[in-house]
């Protein structure tokens, strides 16, 4: 992933996130400040009712409109204009709070004139009666000379309980947020090891290239050599250093073509090819191999028209692939088979051989870089883990299809869908 998809999904998520955040602060504050409303209107009515209550079990008129007066957010002063009997207003306020489902602590002190002091009367609690307590002496009002006053201690843990669902998605959001920048970290520090594994990969292929050069040309002057020639066994050698040489720089080649292709640097060579000539020519420089293993490779080349539009030297690689594979992966005899056919707008090749074949579990990893099948022999052979991964890309910069088709110990089929 670059560095600017990376940034955009930096940037876009931090956005979302404090769009999401604002939107859940907003109706959080909006559902508390409708809760608070309600509470204040429900207290309002109890205190109000219970005012009038009070002046009709002392039968006395009640001429005050708004006897009730609010102090703080949550302390009230009621106006009741006579004698308060502490008994008889603790039940009128049990009852109507009850009414109104306001299930929250308070406390009430009723004002005396005599001493012109709050006589606290009771904390009343909902939870745990037996565990009351009294907080403090509650303040005067001078404007009043009957009245009582009541306050909520406990209103704003009261509201927050009646959010429980808002604080519930807000803690949430919290954990989505911090799973996000988690991730995020993640990824960036997986891109940085992965970079710097990139990086090293083609300094080294790059520094491999100037010695297998200088291997390659002074393989060939020993080969051109006479003194070397003559002599069977140093020919040998000579031979064998300088196919071992062109089979490490083929694997260089093939993880610097595959860099190149990640990074989208490289250019296809795109003609008009005879993939049935090409074809061809792979199975006659495999075909010493085969003799070798005891092998055969057999063709049936039924496509009518077999031009296909690619880069040629992809096309040949790609299929020495395949075909190198179904040598190499094989405890018997190597049985090989090419075939082709064709199919409305593609033209279709399938490479099937009798090899070790690739476990189910596996055969969805088998295109990844580097990867190789961790079960029997398959480690005895050796390789980057590339050849597959290399097929990938090419088929990709192409736009074919393939699929690849395996069953353990019974060999592997690979299709190709080339479009015409």
């Amino acid at each position: 992933m670059k560095n600017r998809a990376i940034r955009n999904i930096a940037i876009l998520g931090s956005v979302a996130i404090a769009g999401i955040i604002s939107v859940q602060i907003y109706w959080i504050s909006q559902a508390l400040n409708l809760q608070q409303d309600k509470f204040q209107e429900d207290v309002f009515i109890s205190l109000k009712k219970v005012a009038e209550d009070i002046s009709e079990y002392n039968q006395m008129d009640f001429p005050v409109e708004n006897p009730v007066k609010q102090i703080s957010s949550d302390y009230y002063i009621v106006n009741i204009r006579e004698a308060i009997d502490a008994n008889i207003l603790e039940l009128y306020l049990r009852n109507e709070f009850t009414k109104r489902n306001i299930q929250t602590d308070y406390e009430y002190a009723i004002y005396d004139c005599s001493s012109e002091k709050m006589v606290y009367g009771e904390y009343v609690s909902f939870k745990d009666k037996k565990n009351e307590t009294n907080i403090g002496e509650l303040p005067k009002y001078d404007e009043f000379i009957y009245y009582f006053g009541i306050n909520f201690p406990k209103k704003t843990s009261y509201l927050l309980a009646g959010n429980k669902l808002w604080i519930f998605f807000s803690f949430i959001l919290l954990l989505t947020v911090l799973f996000f920048v988690y991730a995020l970290s993640i990824i960036l520090r997986q891109k940085r090891l992965f970079e710097l594994q990139k990086d090293f990969i083609n300094n080294m292929t790059h520094e491999f290239k100037t010695p297998i050069s200088t291997i390659h040309i002074a393989s060939e002057a020993l080969l051109n050599d006479k003194a070397i020639s003559s002599e069977k066994s140093l020919s040998n050698y000579t031979q064998i250093i300088k196919e071992q040489n062109e089979r490490l720089n083929r694997q260089v080649e093939k993880i610097l073509q595959i860099a190149a292709l990640e990074r989208r640097e490289i250019d296809l060579n795109s003609e008009e090819i005879a993939l049935h000539q090409s074809i061809n020519s792979i199975v006659k420089s495999v075909e010493l191999s085969l003799e070798k293993r005891g092998g055969s490779i057999n063709t049936s080349l039924l496509a009518k028209n077999d031009l296909v539009n690619c880069d040629k030297l992809h096309l040949t690689n790609i299929l020495y692939n395949i075909i190198d594979n179904a040598i190499k992966y094989n405890h018997q005899k190597p049985s090989i088979s090419i075939e082709t056919t064709e199919m409305e707008r593609f033209l279709c090749l399938k490479i099937s051989d009798n090899g070790i074949g690739i476990p189910q579990e596996e055969l969805s990893n088998v295109k990844s870089k580097f990867f190789r099948v961790p079960k029997g022999k398959v480690h005895n052979v050796k390789g980057f883990g590339l050849g597959l991964y290399y097929v990938d890309q090419i088929c990709k910069a192409h736009n074919w299809q393939w699929t690849i088709e395996s069953e353990q110990n019974k060999g592997t089929s690979v299709l190709f869908k080339i479009k015409k």
